[in-house]
């Protein structure tokens, strides 16, 4: 359970303890060890603890803000020299009770008078007190309803990006069944439908997290190439090259089914004969490293403009929403011909989880 936090007002008044005991001693060590003109000093000083949440309530309801200065600075310096009157007057009490004399032997107006100066100048810093403590909170409190309403506004962008995917996701699974279903082929057809339903089950669930560890991800991609191998029947052959040890690491949600997808359509759909899709997982110092790869034909427009598919797009959203610059895609053309899609991340474990 959460301690609460100790108001200001209390911490203020329990300042007031620090000159107290200091007083205290000031009058055991002038020779004046009798308890009662300690508990004199000492409590003329905690007086001013009493009233300290006084100040802090006129603090709230007379704000020295622009605007209201000049109608709340008058009533503030008639406070201050009510608590002057109070405080010389409860310390006056206090000293016929400890010493059965007026403070130093004088009359009640000249302790007032002596306490006076001080005691505005008291109330005025315990006000100035109250008000930067105000300010201080209200800031932090923008603060964290700014942090808030952007952790909310990622949060339904991300949602909106999935969304957008989803939909995207299913056409092209659709696709593979049509295959089937005009080759009349019902039994694989039927299998394909209840691999799909598997699939969207896990797509279409609104408690999805943002981030799953690395097994979640390639079992998921592991059901979506089960359905596209029935589209590219015995041409496709994919292999994975994923280091156990790296089961837990955390990658964004569906991040490499578009770059399957992505290879599958400038690669293997282009080609008439069976073609290599190998989907690889390595570290990299601080970095979590996934490779797509494919020997298709390769893409025939820039990397600029292959990533603007909209499987692509949405991924490159996705990483900027949830690392920023730490995250990046890259598509490139390899050498003897095909792309190698590569996304690198923070690498980091996500702890009571597994495949």
């Amino acid at each position: 359970m959460r301690a609460r936090r100790l108001p200001i007002w209390a911490l203020v008044s329990a300042a007031w303890f620090g000159p107290a005991i200091l007083a205290g001693f000031e009058a055991y060590v002038q020779g004046r060890p009798n308890w009662q003109s300690i508990v004199w000093q000492a409590g003329d000083w905690l007086i001013c603890a009493l009233l300290t949440p006084a100040i802090f309530w006129m603090a709230r309801r007379f704000p020295l803000v622009r605007g209201a200065v000049a109608r709340a600075l008058p009533i503030h310096f008639g406070a201050a020299l009510l608590l002057c009157v109070v405080w010389s007057g409860a310390g006056t009490l206090l000293s016929l009770a400890m010493l059965h004399s007026t403070p130093y032997g004088g009359t009640a107006l000249d302790w007032l008078l002596t306490t006076l100066p001080f005691g505005v100048a008291v109330y005025f810093a315990i006000l100035g007190v109250a008000h930067a403590a105000a300010f201080f909170l209200e800031a932090r409190e923008r603060e964290t309803q700014a942090a808030r309403l952007s952790a909310q506004l990622a949060e339904a962008r991300l949602g909106a990006l999935r969304m957008q995917l989803q939909p995207h996701f299913l056409f092209n699974s659709l696709n593979a069944i049509a295959v089937t279903v005009r080759d009349r082929d019902t039994q694989t057809a039927t299998r394909l439908l209840e691999q799909l339903g598997e699939v969207l089950r896990r797509v279409m669930r609104a408690d999805r997290p943002p981030e799953v560890t690395l097994a979640e991800e390639v079992e998921f991609v592991r059901q979506y190439l089960a359905i596209e191998e029935v589209r590219f029947s015995d041409r496709l052959r994919p292999i994975l090259e994923i280091d156990p040890s790296l089961e837990r690491a955390v990658v964004p949600e569906f991040v490499l089914q578009p770059l399957v997808e992505n290879a599958l359509r400038h690669g293997l759909a282009r080609r008439v004969t069976a073609t290599l899709l190998k989907i690889a997982a390595r570290r990299e110092g601080d970095e979590l490293v996934l490779a797509v790869t494919d020997d298709g034909p390769g893409p025939d427009e820039p990397p600029a403009e292959v990533t603007t598919g909209v499987g692509l797009m949405n991924l490159r959203e996705r990483l900027a929403s949830l690392y920023g610059a730490r995250a990046r895609l890259d598509l490139t053309a390899t050498p003897g011909g095909g792309a190698i899609a590569t996304v690198r991340l923070p690498y980091r474990e996500l702890e009571g989880r597994g495949g």
